[in-house]
């Protein structure tokens, strides 16, 4: 069990690490790749998947609705949690509730469960995104207005995928395969430009960088294990969720935080110290997974 685990996780920490010596050997720029890799190459994954696979949604229903209870739940931990110990919970419970389902959780679940586990991902990937995208934006903003939620790259490709897929259109196959190979180019790439920034993310705040990276995988991991079998998830499901539960807080937090000057360094901080913990929490989860 040790050896498979190492077999799923050391490609993804070991492209991580490239990109991270290799950010800091160059400092490379990686605005305009991570702008194509959110516009383009992971909107097209997701509409390779849901459009030109024809995989049909209604068997993941119970899957999206645990990924919500993960997300909602691990808010609603977090947000007494940030009060009890003096931080501002709008610091402290994004980063715990929305999780790195797209540079870490599509690589892992390719790894560990295969090809055939890919649209279970997709469906999680979407549900944190599309949570990400409103509630999360709400909660740092009360102005957002949701009803461009649609506009969102991956929102929009999930959209006209699921009706090009139930439609029946069949798309040229010489078009498939060229949309295929650019999303193919997302998960490596993701990988990579992880590693890039976590270069340029200093530990300012330790206390809650640790808070938040602990926080995060630990309350995702149990409402996980609470939910699976009250959804009546299969073993393939219950595994994905659980996986799901145990990834860190997405880059995009810091983004967010950020953008809506929510104490950037602190959410900095658990970003970074997530990824890092991941080394631990996502190796258990495996552990759970494959038992």
């Amino acid at each position: 069990m040790l050896l498979r685990i190492l077999a799923v996780v050391f490609p993804i920490f070991a492209i991580v690490g490239v990109g991270w010596a290799y950010g800091r050997l160059k400092k490379p720029d990686m605005s305009a790749a991570n702008v194509l890799n959110m516009d383009l190459f992971t909107p097209l994954l997701i509409f390779s998947t849901l459009a030109i696979q024809h995989v049909p949604l209604e068997p993941f229903a119970p899957l999206a609705v645990g990924g919500v209870l993960v997300v909602l739940g691990s808010g609603l931990l977090a947000w007494p949690l940030a009060r009890w110990l003096g931080q501002q919970p709008k610091t402290l419970a994004p980063p715990v509730m929305f999780k790195n389902s797209g540079n870490m959780g599509l690589p892992l679940v390719l790894l560990a469960f295969g090809e055939k586990a890919m649209p279970a991902a997709i469906v999680l990937f979407l549900v944190e995104n599309f949570l990400h995208f409103s509630l999360g934006a709400w909660l740092l903003d009360h102005r957002v207005r949701l009803v461009t939620l649609w506009k969102v790259p991956v929102m929009f490709a999930g959209i006209a995928g699921l009706l090009v897929g139930y439609s029946g259109i069949t798309i040229w196959p010489p078009i498939a395969t060229a949309i295929r190979m650019l999303g193919d180019i997302c998960v490596p790439l993701m990988l990579f430009s992880l590693g890039v920034r976590m270069t340029a993310t200093r530990l300012n705040a330790l206390h809650t960088g640790l808070l938040g990276g602990v926080a995060s995988p630990l309350f995702g991991m149990l409402i996980a294990w609470l939910a699976a079998p009250l959804l009546g998830l299969d073993n393939m499901q219950s595994a994905q969720l659980l996986l799901f539960g145990a990834l860190p807080p997405a880059v995009l937090n810091y983004i967010f935080a950020e953008r809506y000057a929510q104490e950037p360094d602190k959410v900095a901080a658990i970003v970074l110290t997530g990824n890092l913990l991941s080394l631990v929490f996502v190796p258990l989860a495996l552990a759970f997974a494959f038992n």
